[in-house]
């Protein structure tokens, strides 16, 4: 839903419908007129952090999420949706970049979890960069932190302390005509946690660092009406590190999966999907898994993000 308020103001609102009713996805204003550049966004967003993380689910380039921000945000991996509030600031300068800052609620459980009132904030900047009249490139980095208390690694104990999620991305598009494209697309995200660990039963703490990351590479090129894709998602790369009480604990394994896709547009407004996983996330069996996706869309819709 969008409707402008007045010179001042716009409104937005996503309220995804699902077997279990209709969730609140985001409700939030953005200004219209401030000086200099600046706009101001308050309510419930997807936060500016990374590139994935502005998608919907319906406009992504795959089925499922990449398996860096199923680990990091936790759920179906949608990504950082919170309460606050938003600043960005689009300088003068001859190649477009965008700086922006925020304070979060911190909501999601995986990440943050309740502590009680505003403790996530988030800094972003972005570019882009036209190269010829069918090239560009995006790239950026951002950061999100803030305090911790989760109960996500390990059954019946909770860790308390402060997350650092830190995220380079980098997209290459290639697009000559209506009827051709390529586009390449990668993000590394890397996390890093301290505190303590505390056992529900025992209620005996010990100290927990913990550093994490992932990466993600995909590729899609289209062709008229079609378009076929390739994804690699890895976690662990470099480093996949738990200490706890001091002591090194065994690594998750370097969890990994593999995605071909193959799509066909009658239009712009309808989608079929034919996508294959060879997933081994879980370092423990292999999962083998095939999606057939239909997207129909009607009615008016903003365009997404480029």
């Amino acid at each position: 839903l969008f409707a402008p308020v007045d010179p001042y103001f716009n409104l937005h609102a996503t309220l995804p419908i699902t077997e279990d009713g209709i969730e609140l996805e985001e409700a939030y204003f953005v200004t219209t007129s401030l000086p200099a550049g600046f706009q101001f966004k308050g309510g419930k967003f997807k936060s500016g952090f990374g590139r994935f993380n502005s998608f919907h689910p319906h406009a992504w380039d795959f089925v499922d999420s990449p398996l860096p921000y199923k680990l990091f945000f936790g759920g179906a991996g949608e990504g950082l949706i919170e309460k606050g509030a938003q600043l960005t600031y689009l300088p003068n300068l001859p190649l477009y970049t965008i700086l922006g800052a925020e304070i979060l609620q911190g909501d999601n459980d995986t990440l943050f979890g309740p502590n009680g009132g505003p403790h996530a904030y988030t800094g972003f900047v972005k570019s882009s960069l036209d190269i010829g009249a069918h090239h560009s490139v995006l790239f950026g980095g951002s950061v999100v932190g803030g305090k911790t208390r989760t109960g996500s690694f390990r059954p019946d104990t909770e860790f308390a302390g402060n997350s650092i999620l830190s995220g380079l991305e980098f997209t290459y598009k290639w697009r000559p005509s209506r009827q051709q494209s390529l586009v390449l697309q990668s993000e590394y995200l890397y996390r890093r946690q301290k505190g303590a660990l505390t056992d529900a039963a025992s209620r005996t703490a010990e100290s927990m660092q913990r550093y994490q990351e992932g990466l993600y590479l995909q590729a899609l090129y289209q062709i008229d009406r079609w378009r076929i894709g390739a994804r690699y998602d890895r976690m662990g790369i470099l480093q996949d590190e738990v200490i706890l009480a001091g002591e090194k604990q065994k690594d998750s394994g370097h969890p990994y999966r593999w995605t071909g896709s193959l799509e066909f547009n009658p239009t712009e407004f309808s989608r079929i999907r034919l996508q294959y996983n060879y997933d081994r996330s879980d370092p423990t069996r292999l999962n083998q898994e095939i999606f057939l996706q239909f997207l129909l869309a009607v009615g008016a819709h903003g365009a997404h993000a480029y």
